[in-house]
């Protein structure tokens, strides 16, 4: 199904396919089949699939939609996205930032210095109105974003990727070690050995 494209009337064009700050597409825009399977270069696939999703100026009718629930700085933004997005994708603020600038430029917010000197979004009557006009584009973006985190989270079940974390984490202090309290080879053995057992036990499930 082609994705919508979100627009304004009256001239205000905020949520053009390739606006003047912030493309959503970030890196590597365009077409991209990128690695499939596990490690980095898959999470970077997947990364850019999730960025993606905001093609078509999604992000800034989001950010709209965010800020017009409640003035946010720019970190409660990433913050709240990446929450409606789910799994552990949070959009960049190389991406965020020009995003909620081109709201001020449009005059759908305004910028405000709050403690530590912080910029404080709020949205203006203009990005009311233009928000009135996009419900229709806003409620299709948020129900995709809804299907993909659900979707997200049946592959990627919470307790697994918990214990996955810990093990890592396990791992990397282990691993950390150096002079007295680096691994021996008796160690580094031990740790490979049950390595390869929890695999064999893995795929047996």
């Amino acid at each position: 199904m082609p994705h919508p494209h979100y627009h304004f009337h009256h001239n205000h064009h905020l949520c053009s396919p390739r606006g003047r700050h912030g493309d959503e597409g970030g890196p590597g825009r365009g077409h991209h089949h990128g690695p499939r399977g596990h490690g980095p270069d898959a999470e970077r696939h997947l990364a850019h699939k999730r960025e993606r999703m905001f093609e078509a100026g999604g992000l800034k009718l989001l950010a709209l939609h965010l800020i017009g629930q409640q003035a946010s700085h720019g970190y409660d933004v990433i913050r709240a996205v990446g929450e409606l997005v789910g799994g552990d994708y949070q959009p960049s603020p190389g991406t965020i930032y020009p995003t909620l600038s081109y709201l001020v430029d449009m005059g759908h917010a305004t910028a405000s210095e709050s403690a530590g000197g912080r910029k404080r979004y709020t949205i203006t009557p203009e990005g009311e109105q233009a928000l009135a006009e996009q419900a229709d584009a806003l409620q299709l973006l948020l129900a995709r974003l809804a299907r993909g985190k659900d979707r997200d989270a049946r592959q990627r079940p919470p307790q697994l990727v918990r214990a996955i974390e810990n093990f890592k984490m396990a791992l990397r202090l282990k691993m950390a070690g150096d002079g007295e309290t680096a691994l021996s080879a008796a160690q580094v053995d031990r740790i490979a050995a049950l390595l390869d057992e929890v695999a064999l036990k893995i795929e047996k499930v």
